[in-house]
């Protein structure tokens, strides 16, 4: 089984990626988070950060794009591959309403004959290029039958992936994963799948790969957030160690440091690796320190408040 990590906006920055894959079970690929691309420029400065392939040593990393211009994809497709990548990821599965008004992300599956001539073109354009492109999509807008239209659509490419968020957009992270569906398309597809959607704990792994033992591939996103010792526990058994949570906190707190100007921008940044990570701490503690963490407005009392935080893990 490969595993792959999920891109989430604001939280699988390079700072976090590199930390998870020095203390934890490393992934097989990971996953930036979207890229929109510019008129007048390749990258801004804190896309061509995440990209820098000496921010991502070690690694194999896949820049994913948010469009639904053909033309925008390809030219910021070359760019990546100009500073190295083999592949490019299209983003169709974001359900956030901003982007799902403008028709990208999950909003570009509401038009499959649009999304089928991007396709085309992006496809007819590679034709003669080394570069990989996958998809990460979503079932549909609302409908899960929605999907059987879309996959029409992407059997006609050679993908080098397909990514299938087992939801519709108008579920965005709730109810449950349609697991039906997903078989269904595991039947049917012309390309190599990779399964994302609510794989918390060990027991959610060990049950996909019984239930489909023909996917060898699953995606990551919540799961490792709340829990970056999962593969850890999957693999050995064991609970990762309090030395390896503190050195993964620490490591991503001190990377916060260095590029955030101001505490308050490093606040930001660690309060929303905390709204995750505090599911990996007893749930006796957990509501308490996780107010004391949202309320610290200073590091200093921030630094007080993960020691004492760090002193109910065992």
């Amino acid at each position: 089984m490969r595993y792959y990590l999920a891109p989430m906006e604001g939280i699988t920055t390079h700072i976090y990626r590199n930390a998870y894959h020095h203390w934890f079970y490393p992934m097989d690929k990971y996953f930036t988070p979207f890229i929109v691309p510019h008129i007048h420029k390749e990258f801004n400065a804190k896309e061509l950060r995440e990209l820098l392939p000496e921010n991502n040593q070690g690694m194999e990393l896949v820049p994913q794009i948010l469009t639904n211009n053909s033309e925008d994809f390809v030219r910021t497709s070359l760019a990546v591959q100009r500073l190295g990548y083999e592949e490019v990821n299209l983003n169709l599965g974001c359900p956030s309403k901003t982007v799902v008004s403008k028709g990208r992300g999950s909003g570009f599956l509401a038009d499959v004959k649009k999304l089928d001539e991007f396709l085309e073109d992006i496809f007819e354009k590679f034709e003669k290029s080394d570069m990989k492109i996958s998809i990460k999509t979503r079932l549909g807008m609302e409908f899960p039958a929605e999907f059987e239209e879309l996959l029409a659509v992407y059997n006609k490419y050679p993908l080098e992936e397909l990514i299938i968020h087992s939801r519709v957009q108008k579920d965005y992270y709730k109810n449950v994963p349609d697991r039906e569906m997903f078989a269904w398309a595991v039947g049917k597809s012309k390309n190599s799948l990779c399964y994302n959607g609510d794989l918390f704990e060990t027991q959610d792994l060990t049950e996909f790969q019984q239930q489909f033992p023909q996917v060898g591939c699953v995606m990551l996103g919540r799961g490792i957030m709340r829990n970056p010792g999962l593969l850890q526990e999957l693999k050995s058994g064991s609970k990762m160690s309090r030395e390896n949570l503190r050195g993964f906190h620490d490591e991503i707190y001190k990377g916060y440091q260095e590029i955030c100007s101001g505490e308050r921008n490093v606040l930001f940044k660690m309060k929303e690796l905390w709204s995750y990570l505090i599911e990996s701490f007893p749930e006796e503690c957990r509501k308490k320190m996780g107010k004391k963490i949202k309320k610290a407005e200073k590091l200093v009392v921030y630094d007080r408040v993960v020691e004492e935080l760090f002193g109910f893990y065992k």
